[in-house]
């Protein structure tokens, strides 16, 4: 008889099965009833947990039943048995990706010398643990009631209470929403099929595109639809993190965070800009103990190392007036004066280039050809401010540039900073932000902790992205620049699934999933051969377990497995051996140091660390020829091979198992600048653009890659295929906004005469959409502002930025030409839109304008037209006009944007659009490739309703 279905353990994923006796499911903890299973509750156990993970109650009468008996000690595998054990390393493994191969070779008994410093260590936390198991062991003694009354009694009230909670959407809003998704599928399935089965014969070439067009544009709505089916709100309890971890008296517990900050170009990203994000860094609300910023100048410019010396507190007596509004903003303004002093001098560079204050070269004047540097401002001696509080560690680093060498950019300086920040500070957390990109809500960081120290939720994260933000953007946001719907529709659907996409900046990433590790539990794979039938019953989960390492082996992602908890209890060979094995060389680079610290996964330095060397190391691990022959860029830190590098991190971690958190507090974490004039903004686009084609054309293509692992759910893979093919519409979106100027011309339509059924499809089609919008702005609380710019854009920048960006990928790809891309320009002058007007000669800037002055000539020879044919021809009309000013309606901000503050327009703008415009109306109108030659009729193909 076929088993009772069981409920799934919060652990591993897997079901947790019956008692042995068979009589029924199984139970862990009877207080609170925790799904967890016997394997689990057995892994708990042996780590020393004798508590319920939930409710904290003792595991009384099921530590006989998981086979641990009181009286016997806990031992654990030998190496060889932990390899093999199919149990322990399918569920609580960690693995790397496969640059970290097995190796070969034989290795003397005492290992590789650089693993001296951590064999000693360990021997340490050996002895450490041996006494620490004593007082263990004593505890266990203890009467179980006489253990829970003291744990009452010492533990807070609020200590238990959860970090975080997830607010799903009411069921009166997600449902219809839901219900409406399904009948627009179906009912553009019954659109397109009247379109397919209704051709018209007499302008068939344009039927047959704007069918093809339709087509792409439906599954470019699946693509971007699906991925919202489950979207959530989630909220955080901060009042419960400090109870938590910073109780009265004692040291707090939270967890430490380096902050990276990068800049690239001074005159570009002006160093006052930089220097506020770097002041907000400084001021957060956080144990200043805990908090590192590194400052990424890949530029080398003095100027920025300059603007980061200026004291801010230079020549202040009165420790008061830091409370004082006025004179605080007194005291940064004399602070602006002198950085903007610094950025006149530096306008003009010195021919023998620039020189320090101690009269040596700045050893960045050649910014592609210099040696790293890195310059420790405060944390490093103790620095302590007016008031004698300590201030947090700002160090500023420039990675080594050699010519001949691959430095990619900005993921090049993030991988960078995560190697010298492991050797100088290693905190488990790193928060990446621009350096246009302030803090602006202080708390920032704990609302991020509510996620990450969590221990329910925060041990399978890997990163938490916030929401990016912008000062300075027009009221009407005429360029979207705000990107409402994405942030706050988008990402909530995403958030609900497996988490939102990284997008560059204000996110907090766990150190360790950056190192190409896969989470604690792993997610089960798809097995067909554990499907159960009504007369064997379920699989026992040991052959579930059994099949997930056979396949983790086959998994490209997961070539070596390893458990970190498990290394220390190995001898002095076996822990050679197994770092051999692991091949962390060739992983990680020729550091001892470093890759000493990627085995701590709660951060900090090793023990053996030194000081006075940890400068050099620091130096050593940014060094240009560092990352040859190793697997950064590759399967460890930020993914090189685009421009976007933030997408393909994010979607190989999640790849890996990963799962990512949107956190959204009602005070906005990080503030930054947007490129509000149309130049810049499609500049802009177009790196993003060209950045998806690139992934498209890579191994990583979100279509093809990772299918193996399983552990990429099918709703997120849609949302990142879609993140890399939404280019593409570009094709079909120009083509589908010349065709109403085209219909205008010929007098010819792409709609043959409608009958009733199919103006019941046609008007449903077009009420669902609206019923879409409104529901999805019911629910997101969006506005309907925002949803038609991001409308208009989406136009916009699909017939300029993207169809560039789709042959500039393709030609890259196939004649190898490299798109040099420039920083986009952060404005730092306080003039309120100041830059809203400014127009830039662009060659992107052709084909929107092309459109428009088309449709315009299309809208007015139709009038024209109709004029002379009379009141029979001002039916059909109708529909091509709707059509065109559709066209228009949706261009309306990029012509505004054209006519400029004083309407004026580049004159080679005007001449390109209007010889193009011209050019092409006239070879349609003479030459007409898509209109049957034999047909005189100039209205017979044009739309109609039969009544």
């Amino acid at each position: 008889m076929m088993q009772p279905e069981t409920p799934v353990c919060n652990t591993c994923g897997e079901q947790i099965g019956f008692n042995s006796d068979g009589t029924g499911v199984f139970v862990g903890c009877h207080e609170c009833n925790f799904p967890i299973c016997k394997s689990c509750l057995d892994y708990e156990i042996k780590e020393g947990h004798t508590g319920c993970i939930q409710c904290g109650t003792p595991y009384n009468g099921n530590l006989t039943e998981v086979g641990v008996a009181e009286n016997e000690p806990v031992t654990r595998n030998t190496m060889a048995d932990h390899l093999s054990n199919n149990q322990d390393t399918g569920i609580h493994a960690r693995n790397i990706s496969t640059v970290s191969t097995v190796d070969s070779e034989m290795i003397d008994e005492g290992g590789n010398p650089i693993w001296k410093n951590r064999v000693e260590s360990w021997k340490d936390k050996k002895n450490k643990k041996k006494k620490g198991s004593n007082k263990v062991a004593k505890e266990i003694q203890v009467p179980v009631d006489q253990q829970m009354d003291e744990k009452q009694q010492s533990a807070e009230p609020n200590a238990m209470q959860p970090l975080s909670q997830i607010i799903p959407i009411p069921k009166s809003q997600i449902t219809p929403y839901r219900v409406v998704i399904i009948l627009r599928l179906i009912i553009l399935g019954l659109f397109f099929h009247y379109r397919i089965t209704n051709p018209v014969e007499s302008s068939y070439g344009l039927w047959l595109t704007s069918v093809i067009c339709e087509i792409w544009f439906a599954i470019s709505w699946v693509l971007d639809q699906f991925p919202k089916w489950y979207p959530i709100n989630r909220i955080t309890f901060i009042d419960e993190l400090s109870a938590r971890y910073e109780r009265e008296g004692e040291p707090s517990e939270l967890a430490a965070v380096d902050f990276f900050v990068s800049t690239v170009d001074p005159l570009k990203e002006p160093p006052l800009i930089t220097a506020n994000t770097v002041l907000s860094i400084l001021a957060v609300d956080y144990p200043v103990d805990k908090v590192s910023c590194y400052v990424s100048d890949d530029g080398a410019a003095m100027l920025t190392f300059e603007s980061l010396k200026i004291d801010y507190l230079k020549d202040k007596v009165q420790p008061s007036f830091v409370k004082e509004r006025r004179a605080m903003k007194r005291d940064y303004e004399e602070y602006k004066v002198r950085v903007n002093a610094l950025v006149a001098k530096a306008q003009k560079t010195p021919e023998e280039g620039w020189t320090m204050q101690d009269g040596t070269p700045w050893p960045g004047n050649n910014t592609r050809d210099h040696p790293g540097m890195i310059q420790v401002f405060l944390g490093h001696s103790g620095a302590h401010d007016i008031e004698g509080n300590e201030l947090p560690r700002l160090v500023y680093v420039s990675r080594e540039k050699r010519p001949g060498y691959q430095h990619h950019k900005k993921a090049g300086a993030e991988n960078a900073l995560v190697r010298v920040s492991a050797v100088l500070t290693n905190a488990p957390y790193i928060l990446n932000l621009d350096c246009d990109h302030y803090v602006n809500n202080s708390k920032a960081v704990r609302e991020a902790m509510c996620f990450l120290m969590d221990p329910q939720i925060g041990r399978d994260v890997c990163y938490i992205q916030f929401p990016q933000r912008f000062d300075g953007i027009d009221r009407s946001d005429r360029y979207a620049n705000r990107n409402t719907v994405f942030f706050d529709v988008n990402m909530k659907g995403l958030d609900g699934i497996q988490g939102p996409v990284y997008v560059g900046t204000g996110c907090v990433f766990y150190r360790q999933a950056l190192y190409g590790y896969g989470p604690q539990s792993l997610p089960t794979l798809p097995n067909p051969s554990s499907s159960s039938c009504c007369c064997c019953g379920p699989k026992k989960p040991k052959k579930d377990l059994e099949e997930f390492k056979r396949e983790s082996r086959r998994d490209d992602l997961n070539a070596a497995i390893f458990n970190l908890k498990e290394i220390e209890s190995y001898d002095d060979y076996e822990r050679s051996l197994l770092i051999s094995q692991m091949s962390f060389e060739k992983t990680f680079g020729m550091s001892s140091v470093f890759i000493e610290s990627t085995l701590m996964e709660n951060g900090g330095l090793a023990e053996s660390a030194n000081p006075a060397t940890m400068i050099n190391e620091a130096i050593h691990v940014i060094s240009c020829g560092y990352e040859e022959k190793t697997a950064w860029g590759k399967e460890i830190g930020w993914i090189y091979g685009s421009v976007t590098e933030d997408i393909l991190t994010g979607f190989k971690m999640h790849c890996r198992g990963w799962r990512s958190i949107y956190c959204m507090p009602l005070r906005p974490a990080f503030k930054g600048s947007a490129p509000i004039n149309l130049s810049d903004r499609l500049h802009q686009v177009l790196r993003w653009a060209l950045g998806s084609v690139e992934i498209f054309l890579s191994r990583h293509c979100p279509l093809w890659y990772g299918w193996g692992g399983g552990r990429l759910k099918l709703l997120q893979r849609l949302a990142y295929i879609n993140t890399i093919v939404y280019p593409f519409t570009s094709l079909p979106l120009v083509a589908y906004c010349t065709l109403p100027a085209i219909c205008l011309l010929t007098g010819k339509f792409i709609i043959p005469t409608l009958s009733n059924l199919a103006a019941v499809w046609f008007l449903g089609l077009f009420l669902s959409i609206i019923t879409t919008s409104v529901l999805e702005i019911r629910w997101s609380g969006v506005s309907i502002e925002a949803l038609w710019r991001n409308e208009q854009f989406w136009v916009i920048g699909g017939v300029s930025a993207h169809l560039f960006a789709v042959f500039q990928g393709f030609l890259k790809m196939l004649a190898g030409v490299d798109t040099n891309f420039t920083v986009t320009a952060k404005a730092a002058d306080d003039l309120e839109f100041g830059e809203l007007y400014m127009i830039k000669w662009t060659t992107v800037l052709i084909p929107p304008t092309t459109l428009l002055v088309l449709n315009l000539v299309g809208v007015v020879a139709g009038f024209s037209d109709a004029l002379n044919k009379g009141y029979e021809a001002w039916g059909p009309l109708f529909g091509k006009v709707f059509f065109a000013f559709w066209v228009i309606l949706h261009l309306y901000p990029f012509l505004k944007g054209l006519m400029g503050r004083q309407n004026r327009t580049p004159t080679i703008v005007i001449l390109w659009s209007v010889l193009l415009a011209s050019v092409f109306s006239l070879v349609w109108v003479k030459i007409d490739p898509f209109v049957s030659k034999g047909d005189s009729s100039l209205t017979q193909g044009c739309i109609a309703i039969d009544c």
